[in-house]
Formats: structure tokens, sequence, C-alpha cells
């Protein structure tokens, strides 16, 4: 059975904060879906295709306030979110005897300082469905712009997670192939993150992304994981779309 995993993130980021009276009310985000690749699970030694999302909000006035636009340079705030596929135990002759994991989606934000070449960021997001464990996320990109169109960004990524998280997804009880395994929070995986931007015009945008992590600490070492390097990627053509109110 081939699992399919949408992982988006959405931000707003470093917004300019205005105070515009005679502006109207409204939304602008960035929305699409594209092919992907990723493990069929966490420590999976095998891949399977799935679907990759993209979302970002760009701007949003409400009530003659203005938050986003225009370079978005400077410390400010950042959603973000990620949604985990089920992981069925029936699938997988290897996890006989675990329980099956429900789907998930993680819910948070924090903060990134951005500059014209780089930016640095740290969020904290919650299992609002599923898993109900706390997971944190620290990187940062650097940015190659050849041409207007054209915009390159990579940088390094780590994952820490709760102990709650760890046992969920690395932890072994009662299984008749696997030895129990009590897994304990900290550093979950680290690796890096590489995307390309393409813009086709002020409305489309494709934008190839590859991820490469590795796990560590107890994530490695729990019996689940076969394969300590997790490789994954998308293509996704996004569109501008504008709502007024």
């Amino acid at each position: 059975m081939l699992q399919r995993v949408i992982l988006a993130a959405f931000a707003i980021t470093a917004p300019q904060f205005a105070i515009a009276q005679d502006a109207s009310d409204g939304v602008t985000f960035r929305f699409g879906l594209g092919p992907s690749f990723a493990p069929e699970y966490f420590g999976s030694d095998e891949t399977a295709p799935g679907v990759g999302g993209k979302f970002r909000l760009e701007s949003l006035q409400l009530g003659g306030v203005s938050l986003g636009g225009g370079d978005n340079y400077g410390l400010g705030v950042r959603g973000s979110l990620r949604f985990i596929g089920e992981r069925n135990a029936d699938d997988f002759s290897e996890l006989a005897g675990l329980e099956d994991i429900d789907a998930s989606l993680e819910l948070g934000g924090g903060l990134e300082f951005t500059a014209p070449y780089y930016d640095v960021f740290a969020v904290l997001r919650y299992g609002v469905i599923g898993h109900g464990s706390f997971v944190s996320e620290i990187g940062s990109n650097v940015y190659y712009r050849p041409t207007d169109q054209l915009t390159f960004k990579a940088g390094p990524r780590v994952l820490i997670g709760d102990d709650d998280y760890a046992q969920t997804y690395f932890g072994v009880s009662g299984a008749t192939s696997l030895t129990d395994f009590d897994a304990q929070g900290g550093l979950v995986s680290a690796g890096a993150m590489a995307e390309a931007t393409y813009a086709i015009n002020d409305d489309w945008e494709v934008i190839g992304t590859i991820n490469y992590n590795q796990l560590r600490e107890d994530a490695a070492d729990s019996p689940i994981s076969e394969n300590d390097d997790m490789l994954s990627g998308s293509i996704v053509l996004t569109r501008k779309i504008t709502f007024g109110f």
C-alpha cells in the first residue's frame, strides 16, 4: 500500500505592520499541490509516491490594519503546519504486531528573521489531530536569485520532539517481531532542504523541493528504523489567490 503524505508550510514572513484606514479588507495567499515522494514511514528503507502541498500567506488587510506585503525583511512571525500520513502495521511485514498510527496534523508557529540573502527561524508545532505531541523545528536558508523569475534557497534543519512524539513513531511495545523499545524525546533528525522557485508570472509559481534528514538519537536507535537516511521531494504548482471581505 502506498502511503500518501502531504507536507506543507505556511508563513507570515516578517510582516510589515501598518494602519491604512482607506484600504479594502482582504487576504492574499498562495496555494498549490503536486507530485511528491517520501519514505513509506519514518525509518523505512522504501519510498512511495504521494502528494506535496504548499501554502503561503502573503498579506492580510483587516479593519484598517495591514499585515504583510512589501519586502518583509526583519523580525517577524512565521506559521508552520505539517501533515503526516497514517501508518498501518498490516501494510508492512517488518512492523507486524505494532499498533496502527492515525494521520496527524501539526499546527504552530514561531519567529523568523529575514534579510535579502538569508533567513533564520524557529517554530513550535502541536499535533492538534493525531499524535497530540509537541515538535520544534529550527533552521535557516541562504538565497540566490540569478534572475527576477528564479530563486534558489537552501539550508540546514533540525527537528526536536517530546517523549510522546518519539514513542508514537519510534517506540516498540508488545510487537511480535521487534524488541521492546522505550523511545525518549530529544533530537529526532538533522538535515538540509534545497528549493527552487520559478515565477511563471505574478500569479503562478513552480516550486521544486528536496529534503534530506538523518534520524538521530533514539529515533535512529529504534528497531523500527531500518534506514536512518530519509530523502523526500516534491514539485508543486502554486496559484496566488486573493479574497476581499
